[in-house]
C-alpha cells in the first residue's frame, strides 16, 4: 500500500542568523514525537534558511538607483525594495502595478526575486527585506549533512517557498532546493496500464512533495516551517533543482 505522511514539527522557535538548522529539526522531530527513519524528507521554508544564513538586509541601509526608481514608480513599490530585486535578479520580465515578475540570479522565474518582507524584523515594522539563500541546493546540502553527522540517518531534504503560475491563480509550494531527493522524475520511455509508450512524462517530484508540506506550513502566522514527509514514492537520488528550470528556448510565456 502506497502511503505519504506529513508531520509540520511542532515548537520551531525564530530562526536568527548562524542558527543550526540540523539541530533545530532534530529538536522539532523530538517534540513531534517521532524518529527519523531512513528514507524520510525534511521540507523547510525558503525564509527559515535564509534567516539562519544572515539573508536579511536592512532597508534604510539601500540606496535606489534610477532604474530602482523607475520600476517602483511602475510597480507602486518600494523603491528600497526594488533597488533589492534588481540586485537579485538577470532580467526584469513583465511590470505593472502590484507585479514585478523576473528571473532571479538562480534561473527561477519568480515574482520580486523571492525578496520578502513578512515576518522579517519587528512585528509590524518593516524594517527589514530577506533574500533567497545563495544557493539553496547547498542550504539544503548542509542541513542533510548535519542531521547525518548527529544521528547517522540519511534524509533527504528540500528547500521551499511560494509560487504564483503563469497558467493558474493563487500560489503553492515549489521546492527551490534539493538534496537526496530527485527534483524530476523522467517517465518517458515507460509505458502505461495500456503498454502505450510514455513520450513527454516528467514529473516534478520535489516540487509536489513542497507543496503538499506548504498545506500544513500555510502561508501566514502559522509558525510550521518544517515538515516531516515519510513514505515518498520514488528512489531517492542526488539531483539539483535546476532540472525543474524549464531552458528559455522552451518557455512559451517569454
Amino acid at each position: 500500500m502506497r502511503q505519504l505522511s506529513l508531520i509540520a514539527l511542532p515548537g520551531i522557535p525564530e530562526v536568527r542568523a548562524g542558527a543550526s538548522l540540523a539541530m533545530l529539526i532534530l529538536d522539532g522531530v523530538q517534540r513531534a514525537g517521532q524518529q527519523l527513519q531512513p528514507g524520510d524528507v525534511i521540507v523547510i521554508a525558503q525564509k527559515v534558511v535564509s534567516k539562519a544564513e544572515g539573508r536579511s538586509v536592512a532597508l534604510d541601509d539601500i540606496t535606489p538607483s534610477p532604474r530602482a526608481h523607475e520600476l517602483a514608480e511602475a510597480a507602486q513599490k518600494d523603491p528600497r525594495l526594488m533597488e533589492l530585486v534588481l540586485r537579485e535578479s538577470r532580467e526584469v520580465i513583465r511590470v505593472k502595478p502590484g507585479v514585478v515578475i523576473v528571473e532571479h540570479k538562480l534561473g527561477f522565474v519568480m515574482a520580486n526575486a523571492g525578496v520578502d518582507r513578512s515576518n522579517v524584523g519587528v512585528a509590524g515594522v518593516e524594517t527589514h527585506a530577506l533574500l533567497l539563500p545563495e544557493n539553496p541546493d547547498v542550504s539544503a546540502a548542509h542541513i542533510r549533512e548535519g542531521i547525518y553527522a548527529a544521528r547517522r540517518i540519511d534524509v533527504g531534504v528540500i528547500v521551499n517557498d511560494s509560487f504564483g503560475r503563469a497558467w493558474r491563480n493563487g500560489v503553492t509550494g515549489v521546492a527551490i532546493g534539493v538534496a537526496g531527493v530527485p527534483a524530476l522524475i523522467d517517465m518517458r520511455g515507460h509505458a502505461d496500464r495500456a503498454g502505450q509508450e510514455l513520450k513527454v512524462t516528467q514529473i516534478a517530484a520535489a516540487d509536489e512533495l513542497a507543496g503538499a508540506a506548504s498545506l500544513l506550513m500555510g502561508q501566514a502566522d502559522e509558525g510550521l516551517p518544517v515538515v516531516l514527509a515519510r513514505g515518498f514514492p520514488y528512489a531517492r537520488r542526488e539531483s539539483s533543482v535546476a532540472e525543474l528550470i524549464r531552458a528559455r528556448e522552451e518557455d512559451l510565456f517569454r
